[in-house]
């Protein structure tokens, strides 16, 4: 496998090309942001570790025959993925309210939905990353409905996989938000599954073990992202 040159460069991520035309390479970067990158940090070792937990989930997925764009995982910092055609739009699923959504509606913190509430957000940093509906995406012409409709069939899908899996390590997932693509003319899952696009709480003390840690300065962000890299580990053993 040969890493060619760079094709695209965003916040989190580096993507480059290789010898293989349908084929890419995600490079993870130690760099953090939130609130629309209005904050910033470099956070020495993110990278490797969103990259090796990312590894994990696709990997799971993979196995539970969920179809996404990982191939394998070729170092501490780079996954080989297939080349797909992202789609912008952003699937949240919503266990438990957190976040945007109570401060929008409203909703007291910790209500837990059930079903799980899916949402969908246009995949745009100079708007904002908007929550949009399903007529929006249509206007648009940014997918078709069978399109949507499989990617909120696989979102609760992989909601079922993950929400089980983490219980059991002592892990309550209580949102994350998917990207997906289209490869070979289907959809499949994209981009990365961390702790920088799910927020993760400790079961037992409630403690957040996500990107809110950077977020709110609720505790070490690295220390967070090693406890959940430790419990997947333990219960993939």
């Amino acid at each position: 496998m040969e890493k060619r040159e760079k094709l695209y460069e965003g916040k989190a991520k580096i993507i480059y090309a290789t010898d293989e035309p349908d084929k890419v390479i995600a490079h993870f970067k130690d760099a953090a942001t939130a609130f629309d990158a209005v904050k910033k940090a470099t956070i020495k070792g993110k990278g490797a570790l969103n990259n090796t937990i990312s590894s994990f989930f696709f990997q799971l997925l993979n196995e539970k025959g969920i179809p996404t764009h990982f191939v394998k995982k070729l170092s501490d910092r780079e996954m080989l993925v297939y080349k797909v055609e992202i789609i912008p739009v952003e699937v949240v699923v919503r266990n438990i309210a957190a976040g945007s959504i109570v401060r929008r509606l409203g909703i007291p913190e910790k209500t837990k939905f059930s079903p799980p509430l899916v949402e969908f957000y246009l995949k745009n940093d100079e708007l904002h990353d908007p929550i949009i509906c399903e007529e929006h995406i249509y206007a648009m012409n940014l997918a078709k409905p069978e399109e949507v409709s499989k990617m909120k069939e696989l979102a609760l899908k992989v909601n079922d996989i993950l929400k089980d899996f983490m219980e059991k390590q002592g892990v309550i997932l209580v949102d994350f938000k998917l990207e997906f693509g289209r490869k070979d003319g289907k959809i499949v899952v994209a981009d990365e599954i961390s702790p920088d696009t799910c927020r993760f709480w400790d079961a037992k003390t409630g403690e957040s073990l996500d990107k809110d840690r950077f977020r709110f300065d609720l505790g070490d962000l690295i220390e967070g992202y090693k406890k959940i890299l430790e419990k997947i580990e333990k219960g993939e053993n």
